[in-house]
């Protein structure tokens, strides 16, 4: 399975961003696709995630600004299934690097991590 993540970078304080990551090399339903991230000195947390039914959770630090989607939820074509993740209002706090992260629904379920994309959030 390969997960590859862009649309990390600079931005002011106020700014957008949006990340993607799109999934492939499994026959697997994807049950799950998250945005997890990870500041200097903190541990990795969860930010937002997105069943294949288009259920949406957020961590609460987020909510209202960032908005998680993604395309063909609940679609066998594996090789489409990308996740967004909208950022805006970003603020310094949300300076980190952020990770995609599937849950795929094989026996027993597997879940992978896609190389991180660093936001920073600066004037």
């Amino acid at each position: 399975v390969q997960l590859q993540a862009s649309g990390g970078g600079l931005v002011e304080p106020g700014g957008s961003l949006r990340l993607s990551c799109s999934a492939s090399g499994t026959k697997f339903e994807i049950l799950v696709m998250a945005w997890y991230r990870q500041a200097p000195g903190k541990q990795r947390e969860l930010v937002a995630g997105i069943t294949s039914g288009g259920n949406t959770e957020y961590t609460d630090s987020v909510k209202g600004r960032f908005t998680i989607s993604r395309n063909n939820p609940g679609s066998r074509d594996n090789a489409k299934n990308t996740v967004y993740l909208q950022m805006n209002s970003l603020k310094p706090e949300d300076t980190a690097v952020y990770y995609c992260n599937i849950l795929v629904a094989s026996l027993p379920s597997k879940t992978y991590w896609g190389q991180g994309t660093l936001v920073t959030v600066s004037s």
